[in-house]
């Protein structure tokens, strides 16, 4: 038997059609629906499925974050669970899936989840230490993540953020870039006028910018790569924001710099907003990284 553990807010609270559609397809007499956020501990629930037994978790990328998370809280190896741990995209911005082509997922659009939640990465902010999945945003993208926050607070529907739009006019009137200390390794490096500093797992982060395309979250190393966008004037940065989504930021090395290493901080001279797999974290001056 297949049970599917969808997250219901997932997708602006969609994920509970996207989950029935994928019951659809497997079958109910194969597959079963689950509710995660109705189920006590979800670390014990899979500990104890049988091995003969699978699990498709259809959820975004925060629903996976809080499931890798919940491992790590609860001390118990991703390695225990003896039954398949399959992932089906279902949120808004999916950007973990959109690493996988559909020659790596089965023929239900399903990809295995398991080597890809174990041996990740920390971040520490305000003293708070957690996993992440895909990336660490700072500067720019997380006052987007601000912003589409403060909007979904005060939204009466369920209409999707534009982040784009947000990040356009960010640049152009509310958003002011920071100096910043990039330490990688131990080596120090030095930037002003810094729109954004992030570390990725991964490749993309913020529903679809392929911010490090050179990233391989599975690299022997387990390395981090950081990406620092600096020194570019409003004009400039607004000519270069489409090839973000594209992955060809590394066609202006004058303003976009790459490290790649394991251990990690970014200092910013003035707190700017962060955020973790698309979770924000408000007026913060530096985050450390840990592979």
């Amino acid at each position: 038997m297949t049970h599917i553990l969808f997250n219901p807010l997932s997708n602006n609270k969609n994920g509970k059609v996207i989950a029935e559609q994928l019951l659809e397809k497997i079958g109910s007499s194969e597959a079963v629906l689950k509710d995660v956020t109705q189920i006590p501990d979800a670390v014990e629930y899979l500990v104890s499925m049988p091995a003969e037994e699978s699990v498709i978790l259809c959820g975004g990328d925060g629903t996976i974050n809080f499931l890798a998370n919940f491992f790590r809280d609860k001390k118990v190896s991703v390695d225990s669970v003896r039954c398949s741990i399959l992932y089906h995209a279902a949120g808004s911005g999916n950007d973990f899936a959109r690493e996988f082509t559909e020659d790596k997922m089965d023929e239900n659009g399903c990809i295995d989840l398991k080597p890809y939640i174990v041996n990740l990465p920390t971040v520490t902010v305000k003293g708070k230490t957690s996993l992440f999945l895909n990336g660490i945003g700072y500067g720019i993208d997380g006052y987007c993540c601000r912003v589409g926050d403060d909007i979904r607070a005060t939204s009466t529907g369920d209409k999707p953020i534009n982040y784009a739009a947000i990040a356009i006019k960010g640049i152009f009137f509310y958003f002011k870039p920071a100096n910043a200390t990039v330490t990688v390794d131990g080596q120090v490096h030095k930037f002003k006028k810094v729109w954004l500093a992030p570390t990725m797992n991964g490749n993309y982060y913020g529903g679809g910018m392929k911010i490090t395309p050179q990233q391989n979250r599975l690299n022997k190393e387990r390395t981090v790569t950081v990406a620092v966008w600096h020194g570019s004037g409003v004009l400039k940065t607004l000519m270069m924001f489409p090839k973000i989504f594209e992955g060809l930021l590394s066609q202006y090395p004058k303003y976009v710099s790459y490290f790649t290493g394991k251990q990690v901080k970014v200092e910013f001279d003035s707190p700017r907003d962060l955020q973790i797999d698309g979770e924000t974290v408000r007026d913060v001056s530096e985050y450390s990284v840990n592979c």
